[in-house]
């Protein structure tokens, strides 16, 4: 089924997606926002840009955006998986509990900001380009992974991980350690590390049409926590 977005406002673009076919593609999309919120059971086809909060709330749909999109892709989001062949703006996957967010490009300020898990919900963001600052900020569960490819060599901007209490953020290289908070532990991905990440990239590259084993046997480098209470050696003097 085709969904033409042209003129149409978010409320009634979303009525028409939730009476419509399980498959969709919409087309002429220009700055709607909160498409597809709290959805299931869709799989969408976006040509065009959505507004802000693409997949807010996402219940087990799957979006995929051929092109752009904007701030807090995913914002919330507790299942299914969203696909963005582009750019995206700033705070992706905001307080994100489950599924998978999978970007070609590059990402704004606050990937992954309050990412978290609870027991066999692990979200996964996947960025190909690089991420801005304050990647992973005040994160508790999860995983990130930012690859770096055709960014130029940068990976990250400043103070990514900051406040971040739990999760695991992999930078595919190795960036500079003087831009990460006290509180975070950067060490080389071992063997066990990657294996945790091994069917993501997999098929993260399956959707791309990029090499997987180029990928993955690339040295990685992996950020954790390294306190139980990051917030006080943040804001408390010794």
């Amino acid at each position: 089924m085709v969904l033409n977005a042209n003129g149409i406002e978010f409320k009634e673009l979303n009525e028409k997606l939730r009476g419509s076919d399980n498959k969709i593609t919409v087309n002429g999309c220009c700055g709607q926002r909160f498409i597809a919120s709290g959805m299931k059971n869709k799989k969408i086809t976006i040509e065009g840009i959505p507004g802000n909060a693409l997949g807010a709330y996402l219940d087990g749909a799957e979006i995929t955006v051929k092109g752009n999109a904007q701030d807090a892709v995913g914002d919330t989001m507790n299942d299914g998986k969203i696909v963005i062949h582009g750019n995206i703006g700033d705070a992706a996957g905001y307080a994100m509990r489950g599924g998978r967010i999978y970007i070609k490009g590059n990402a704004g300020y606050r990937a992954g900001i309050h990412m978290k898990e609870y027991k066999n919900k692990v979200p996964v963001m996947i960025i190909g380009g690089s991420a801005g600052s304050f990647l992973g900020e005040y994160q508790a569960g999860g995983i990130i992974i930012v690859l770096g490819m055709k960014s130029g060599g940068k990976l990250v901007g400043n103070f990514p991980c900051t406040g971040m209490h739990g999760g695991k953020v992999f930078f595919r290289g190795e960036p500079a350690e003087d831009i990460f908070p006290k509180n975070v532990c950067l060490k080389a991905a071992s063997a066990d590390d990657m294996k945790c990440i091994n069917e993501q990239i997999s098929e993260y590259a399956d959707i791309f049409g990029l090499d997987k084993n180029e990928i993955l046997q690339s040295k990685f480098t992996v950020a954790t926590p390294d306190s139980n209470n990051p917030y006080k050696q943040m804001y408390v003097a010794n």
